[in-house]
Parts: C-alpha cells; structure tokens; sequence
C-alpha cells in the first residue's frame, strides 16, 4: 500500500500562516495552522495506508495522533526538502501539506488505492492559487521535484509539466484551496465546518467581534 506523507512545520507564533496576519495575531495564525495540521493528519490517521509520515519542520505536539512515524524535513529550498520526503519511502508515496484541512480520508483514498497505482504513475492535486496540494509517486524520482520553482504562482503548472515531461501517467486530484489568507480561511472553513479549523476560526472571529 501507499505511504502517506505530511510535511508540516510546527505551529509557531511568527514562524506559520504569517499572510493571516492581519486581521489575525501571530498567536492566532498559529492557533489557525495547528487546527489546519490537526484536522489533516485526522483525515490521514483514517485513510488506508501502509505507513504514515509526517515530515516536520520542528517538533511535534499535543496535535499529533498515534499511527505516525515523524521524520525531521530536509536540508535547503522546499523542492529539495519535498524530494528528501519521497527518498524516505520505498514504494508509491502521496504528500500532502497542512494548508488544506478540508482534505478528507475519501479524497486521500483514491490516490492511495493500490490499483490506482496499476494505471497511474503520479498523481496531481491542483490548488486555486497555482500550486499543488497532493503530490503522489510510483516511485521517487529527485529529478521529478528539484528544481520546481515553490510558492509561486505557477508551481503547479511546472511541477504537472516536469510529470508529463517525464512520460508519466498522471491521474488528476480535485481542485482544493490552501488557506493562505483570511478570506482563504473563510471558504475553506464554510466546506468543512464540522473541524477543527472552522471550530477555531469561529472562535476567533467572534472574539474580535465582540
């Protein structure tokens, strides 16, 4: 079966989300990223896997559930680090970040259902601003992932490229939203309200309210 990678940085005040702030504090926008990680390894603690990872910028938590292995995140830029993550697995790995907690064990499945892998040999899940939330391997390739350009607008549509480049078969994940601003948090809270993250962001959003 697949392996299940997180890569995540612990929930720092001043070290995560910093785009929510404002209209949020540091503390706040920490409070938001660990609900965000929370609600993630939830969904991947209860998808089928072989193994779970997270791969940790940091030290875990009190948010962290049983199942996982944690791994620290590699030296240098996010496209080396993401190809180190992937180096740590020996068969069909998908990676997902901590910026999407509307992920559920349903969308995760379907990227790490082992027949998936007899037809596909990526798997790509776009985000709306140009990056990608779910990255998934037949097997690690580095040269697959060094050198993407990260966190800018068209990270996704170089990383999609260098899978077709390569020759892969590449199956298409949904369309998700990372939670990079407030409004960001908004919409993604409003699909999936019964978590962690939208539990938070109420409260939040109340306090200042009031």
């Amino acid at each position: 079966m697949t392996t299940l990678l997180v890569i995540a940085k612990e929930p720092v005040a001043g070290r995560v989300k910093t785009r929510l702030t404002p209209p949020f504090t540091p503390l706040e926008a920490a409070a938001l990223a660990e609900a965000a990680l929370a609600d993630t390894l939830a969904a991947v603690a209860r998808t089928p896997a072989e193994r779970r990872v997270l791969v940790l910028e940091g030290r875990p938590g009190p948010w962290l559930p049983p199942g996982f292995e944690v791994l620290p995140q590699g030296a240098g830029t996010l496209d080396e680090r993401i190809a180190a993550a992937f180096g740590a697995c020996a068969g069909p790995a998908l990676l997902i970040g901590m910026d999407t907690p509307q992920v559920t064990p349903e969308l995760l499945a379907v990227g790490t259902d082992p027949a998936g892998w007899s037809t596909y040999d990526a798997w790509f899940g776009p985000a709306v601003d140009g990056g990608f939330w779910a990255l998934g391997l037949a097997a690690a390739d580095p040269a697959l992932l060094r050198g993407v350009p990260m966190s800018v607008p068209e990270t996704g549509a170089a990383q999609y490229e260098r899978l077709r480049a390569a020759g892969l078969r590449i199956g298409r994940l949904p369309l998700l939203r990372d939670v990079d601003t407030a409004e960001d948090a908004l919409l993604v809270a409003a699909q999936a309200p019964a978590g962690s993250f939208a539990a938070r962001l109420a409260e939040l959003t109340q306090a200042v309210r009031g």
